[in-house]
């Protein structure tokens, strides 16, 4: 190999280590961002002939740059519930926009989970990329076309109600209680008989706020209790006005030990179940008909009304439904699932994070902002729930730190500083020779 064949062999020590020292800059510049991979300059001989004769005197050097995507980080933990970490395989899927991915909006892939809601409520991370998830539908469900995403928003609900479906009511009516003659169906509710026992339940409707309903009991005969349920709000409300009042009327029977026998006598077979319909007129009341099944009690038993020789009395009564509840909160569950949280107690899944796997994630594009696009040397995408088909899960309060090591980038900086300055020796002392061979010349 010639002089300056040896200065060219150098020259390209020079960029390569030149080149791992921009490296080992990048890692050492990144070592506290989230969810980065530590790069790494690999050396590779080049030669000056391709024949294979075994001669490397004029072997060279070059490096290539890489990231080892797929190395885990480590988990911290954090108070933020929009701090978002996968433990295992995937990426979380963004965008560049809040708004439907389109040819010049694309989708990418990052393990940087520090989101953060921007003034719309859509989560971005500290790299300007915005969350994508599955929006469920009213039943919980992703959509059936796993590409229809959109961006996670926290304020897409600003509250939530839940309207009465069931009620269960326990009461005790005085077996001994006088027999009351002549007694028509809605004379309670009309006020021409008074009745024996009577209570008022408040139920809920699909906006959250609470309606009257009054039980009226009157004995018609040995066993047999005669009951009116009628809405105590306005009439206006009801479709038909005051005449849908009462909005039930039924006739009780009891079994000579004091239990239940039916809880209509006009429904056969015997039941102790009610279907009480809340007729709202929607133009008044804003509200659409409401059904309420109301559990009076086993037939047989006495584990609901029954007829005891005591004083008429309300044992229990409880509905389901809850009233408006403004949202307090959210959480990410291990599985992806977005839930909100309101301050009735209620809770709804939103959004499910679906997780983004590849065959070769190492062979992933880096764009700026810590994400990756897809590239011909990474396959192609696969888009999964979390927990399923390879892809790992997604961990709430924590965020995946940098792979980098100090200890061994400061190690590197020291080997390449070497490297950099033998090389730089082998060009002055090839210089040197030269110098000598044309003092030679003349």
């Amino acid at each position: 190999m010639s002089l300056y064949g040896a200065m060219s062999t150098a020259v390209s020590a020079l960029d390569a280590n030149s080149a791992a020292l921009s490296t080992a800059s990048a890692n050492i510049a990144n070592v506290n961002t989230i969810g980065y991979k530590a790069g790494q300059a690999t050396f590779s001989t080049l030669l000056a002939s391709a024949l294979g004769n075994g001669d490397i005197s004029s072997a060279g050097v070059t490096t290539i740059q890489s990231q080892n995507v797929a190395e885990q980080g480590l988990l911290q933990t954090t108070s933020s519930p929009t701090d978002l970490a996968i433990s295992g395989n995937g990426f979380f899927v963004v965008n560049t926009s809040a708004t439907a991915p389109t040819a010049a909006n694309s989708l990418y892939y990052t393990r940087a989970g520090n989101f953060v809601p921007d003034a719309n409520g859509d989560l971005r991370n500290a790299g300007g990329y915005y969350l994508m998830g599955w929006a469920l539908d009213t039943a919980g469900a992703v959509p059936s076309n796993r590409n229809d995403m959109t961006a996670v928003n926290i304020n897409a609900l600003a509250g939530k109600a839940n309207p009465t479906t069931t009620m269960t009511y326990k009461a005790n009516l005085q077996s001994s209680t006088p027999i009351t003659a002549g007694y028509v169906a809605g004379d309670m509710y009309a006020g021409t008989v008074t009745p024996t026992f009577q209570r008022t339940i408040n139920v809920y409707d699909a906006q959250g706020g609470t309606q009257p309903l009054q039980l009226s009991f009157v004995k018609t005969g040995a066993n047999t209790w005669a009951y009116e349920i009628s809405y105590q709000g306005a009439t206006s409300n009801l479709t038909g006005g005051a005449a849908a009042n009462p909005i039930y009327k039924g006739v009780m029977s009891f079994n000579p030990d004091g239990t239940l026998a039916n809880a209509d006598t006009s429904i056969a077979p015997a039941t102790g179940t009610l279907t009480v319909n809340l007729p709202w007129n929607v133009a008044t009341s804003g509200l659409n008909p409401q059904t309420i099944k109301i559990n009076l009690g086993t037939v047989g038993k006495s584990d609901g009304m029954t007829q005891f020789d005591s004083a008429c009395t309300q044992i229990s009564s409880q509905v389901d439904g809850s009233l408006f509840g403004s949202l307090s909160g959210l959480s990410v569950d291990d599985n992806g699932y977005v839930t909100a949280r309101f301050t009735n107690g209620l809770t709804q899944n939103i959004y499910k994070l679906p997780v983004a796997t590849f065959a070769n994630p190492d062979g992933l594009a880096a764009i700026s902002g810590n994400a990756y696009a897809t590239s011909n040397n990474s396959g192609t995408v696969t888009v999964s729930e979390a927990n399923t088909g390879g892809a790992g899960t997604i961990k709430s309060k924590s965020l995946e730190g940098s792979t980098v090591d100090l200890a061994s980038e400061f190690t590197n900086l020291i080997t390449t500083q070497r490297a950099y300055a033998a090389s730089a020796r082998i060009v002055t002392t090839a210089s040197t020779m030269l110098d000598q061979l044309l003092q030679v010349v003349h």
